[in-house]
C-alpha cells in the first residue's frame, strides 16, 4: 500500500509541477511587447548524461497470479544511468520566445519484482527501456545570466516486457518455466513528456544545462494462462488472463549545449 501511495503522489506532481512553471513563463512571455525579447535566436545542440527512474506497474486485472485477489497491484522501479543528444532551435512567435527541440536517450533502464504471487515469489516481472527519442516545444525567460525554460510534446521508446512463471516439480525440482503462464513482448510505445530547466552561459556560446523530464507511456494489456487451462482468479472463467502494465519515466540530466547563428 505504501508503494502504491508513493507511485500516486509522484504521478500528482508530475502533473502538477510543469503546469504551475508553464503558467508562470507563459505570463512573463504575454509581456513581450513590453520590451521582452529573445537573447538570441538560432540553432543549437548538445550531449548530455544523467540518471533515469523507471516507474513500472503491473495490475493482475483477474487476479491470476496473485489468486483470487483481481485488481492487485504492483509496483517495481529502478533507476540507472543514461546518456543522449539533443538539437533544436530558439525563436520568436508574435512576440512569445519559443524553443522546438528534439532528443535521443540511450541506456539500459529496467525494474523487476518478483512480488506477483507474494506467497510463492514464484512469477518475476521485468520491463526495459532500450531507447527513446522526445520532440517538445516550449517556452523560456531569461532572469539575468539564466535562462529557464519549460517544455512538452511526444516522446517513442522502446520497451521490453516479461513475466516468467516457474514450477516445480519432481521433473524439474529446482524449476522450469512455464510458457503457458509466462509472456514477453517488445514493442515500441508513444506517449508524453513534460520538462523543465535551467542554462548558464559558461563561455563564448556554450552553455550548461540542467534539466528534468517526465514521460508517461500509458498502460498495454499482456496475457498469461495462454491455453485457458486454468481459471482466470478463484472461481474464474477458464481463458486467458489479463495482466496490465503501465511506466512512467523521469529523467536528471546535465548537459553541454553549443549554440549556433546569430
Amino acid at each position: 500500500m505504501e508503494k502504491h501511495t508513493a507511485f500516486d503522489a509522484r504521478r500528482r506532481r508530475a502533473r502538477v509541477v510543469p503546469a504551475v512553471l508553464l503558467g508562470f513563463l507563459s505570463g512573463g512571455a504575454a509581456q513581450a511587447g513590453d520590451g521582452f525579447a529573445p537573447d538570441w535566436e538560432g540553432a543549437y545542440a548538445g550531449a548530455f548524461a544523467g540518471s533515469g527512474r523507471l516507474d513500472s506497474r503491473l495490475t493482475d486485472a483477474d487476479g491470476f497470479s496473485n489468486w483470487g485477489n483481481p485488481g492487485a497491484v504492483t509496483d517495481y522501479e529502478d533507476a540507472g544511468f543514461v546518456a543522449g543528444v539533443v538539437a533544436g532551435k530558439e525563436f520568436t512567435a508574435a512576440g512569445v520566445p519559443l524553443r522546438l527541440e528534439f532528443g535521443g536517450v540511450f541506456g539500459d533502464l529496467h525494474a523487476t519484482t518478483n512480488r506477483l504471487d507474494p506467497g510463492g515469489l514464484d512469477e518475476t516481472a521485468v520491463s526495459e527501456f532500450r531507447w527513446l527519442a522526445t520532440a517538445r516545444l516550449g517556452l523560456w525567460k531569461a532572469f539575468g545570466p539564466v535562462t529557464l525554460f519549460v517544455t512538452g510534446g511526444a516522446a517513442v521508446a522502446r520497451i521490453s516486457d516479461a513475466v516468467t512463471d516457474i514450477d516445480y516439480s519432481q521433473a524439474a525440482p529446482d524449476g522450469a518455466v512455464d510458457p503457458d503462464d509466462s509472456f514477453r513482448n517488445r514493442s515500441t510505445k508513444v506517449g508524453w513528456v513534460l520538462g523543465a530547466g535551467a542554462e548558464m552561459p559558461l563561455a563564448d556560446a556554450w552553455a550548461l544545462r540542467l534539466e528534468a523530464l517526465r514521460m508517461d507511456f500509458g498502460e498495454d494489456d499482456h496475457h498469461v494462462n495462454h491455453s485457458g487451462n486454468n481459471t482466470c482468479g478463484r472461481g474464474g472463467p477458464r481463458r486467458p488472463c489479463v495482466h496490465r502494465i503501465e511506466h512512467r519515466l523521469d529523467l536528471f540530466r546535465l548537459a553541454i549545449i553549443r549554440r549556433f547563428g546569430p
